[in-house]
């Protein structure tokens, strides 16, 4: 189906990040739509023994990077750093730390465009994504795919929690939800984000992860 080195601390200095009054997104109406009714768990399955393992990470991971930015490039133009002055979901900022280790705090469009830059050198880095026959993948393969789905997470947090009307004005709320879905029942199956990271989003995924009732039509957007 088509569709990196960053920390959070919850709570910084005994504050709560900013938030929301309510979980828009956990509304019935919304958690309803997707765009497909399948059990993503099939989807997300390694289909046969004779598939690598590393490169069914590899080919979900660019996948999912790519259909993350797609997504967020939607709402992009109301994440500035004037509404978004720091990359939060729920009540934890997120820090960007570069290669030395250099914590630094970032508006969330400045986080969001280091999370892609980074991400994009590195899936298309021959040596780390390698897409010729018979070329390895490095020892710190999965390692790194962990850094990346952490960091896609995250964007993802963002885009629900703070630009999830946005979303929804643009009727892409269902495309959000499948999309969203589909990213955690994928870490799920591998554990490749640690369950501390995601418990913010607990919420929805327990929601959006459960099959859908049989009467629900995937096509049909609720108004």
């Amino acid at each position: 189906m088509d569709w990196l080195m960053g920390k959070s601390k919850t709570k910084p200095n005994g504050k709560k990040a900013p938030t929301e009054e309510k979980k828009h997104y956990m509304e019935p109406e919304y958690t309803k739509v997707r765009v497909v009714d399948f059990d993503l768990k099939d989807l997300v399955s390694l289909p046969t023994k004779e598939i690598d393992l590393n490169e069914w990470f590899a080919s979900n991971t660019t996948t999912f990077f790519n259909l993350i930015n797609l997504q967020y490039s939607t709402i992009s133009e109301f994440c500035t750093g004037d509404t978004c002055q720091a990359m939060t979901a729920c009540n934890t900022i997120y820090y960007w730390y570069d290669e030395r280790g250099k914590k630094t705090k970032c508006t969330a469009p400045q986080y969001i465009d280091l999370v892609m830059t980074f991400v994009q050198k590195l899936v298309t880095d021959e040596e780390i994504f390698p897409t010729k026959y018979g070329k390895d993948f490095p020892n710190s393969f999965e390692s790194l795919v962990k850094k990346v789905c952490r960091y896609l997470f995250h964007v993802l947090a963002h885009i629900y929690w703070s630009h999830f009307k946005e979303t929804v004005a643009l009727e892409l709320q269902g495309h959000l939800n499948t999309l969203y879905a589909h990213f955690i029942v994928f870490v799920r199956e591998f554990n490749l984000i640690d369950p501390k990271e995601t418990c913010i989003m607990d919420d929805l995924s327990e929601v959006l992860c459960a099959p859908l009732p049989p009467h629900t039509h995937n096509h049909v957007t609720e108004r």
